[in-house]
């Protein structure tokens, strides 16, 4: 029988090295989140309670949204006969996955969009605003992962059926919906802009917030 080494080395040569440089740079980009979700978990939370924040940081990620609209009007086209994990995989250093991993940071805020700032992370860095779309997608994963690796155990200790089942029923809604988000919005990114969302944000979350003060 091979050992565990030869059969790792006969999977690692399995794996295209694009392939692999692209796993490393969305391990790189989830980080920042990451480690600054687990040091401020708790005052994130305080944050999620707060409807004023809610609403402000709301109103700041459409303005975040028309920077990222900006920047995608001046972008490159990523057309050039290589797919979009093969452009990114070439374009983008430990560093600048690093640094689009950062902008994921304003996703910990209630209200900002987490797709929203990684695609400015991505236009920031100079990526194609199809590639800066894509890196977005893929960084999903990970820290949605992680999160649910983190949060699930606690939640089956509480051993409390309805519990379980509405966050079981949540899942499975988020799964449905996220994936025709993601479809809907690869298709809508490719020829629409950002603008429709900037103006919902930037005027829903002012609005809500003088209302909150009035």
């Amino acid at each position: 029988m091979r050992s565990l080494r030869e059969v790792g080395e006969t999977f690692r040569r399995s794996i295209p090295e694009f392939d692999a440089r692209l796993g490393w740079l969305l391990a790189v980009g989830t980080i920042p989140a990451g480690a600054i979700g687990l040091v401020l978990e708790k005052q994130l939370q305080e944050l999620f309670a707060s409807p004023s924040y809610v609403a402000a940081f709301l109103a700041l990620n459409g303005l975040l949204l028309f920077v990222a609209e900006l920047l995608r009007a001046r972008s490159k086209n990523g057309a050039d006969g290589q797919d979009a994990d093969q452009r990114i995989t070439a374009e983008v250093s430990w560093w600048q996955s690093a640094r689009v991993g950062g902008m994921q940071v304003l996703a910990l805020l209630p209200g900002f969009s987490r797709t929203g700032s990684t695609i400015a992370g991505g236009l920031m860095v100079g990526l194609a605003h199809e590639d800066a779309l894509r890196f977005s997608f893929l960084l999903a994963t990970p820290i949605i992962g992680a999160a649910a690796v983190l949060k699930l155990p606690t939640l089956f200790e509480s051993r409390k059926a309805a519990a379980s089942q509405t966050a079981l029923l949540g899942a499975v809604g988020a799964v449905i919906a996220s994936y025709l988000s993601v479809k809907f919005l690869t298709r809508y990114f490719k020829t629409q802009t950002l603008t429709p969302f900037a103006v919902y944000c930037l005027l829903s979350g002012s609005a809500s917030f003088m209302f909150l003060h009035r």
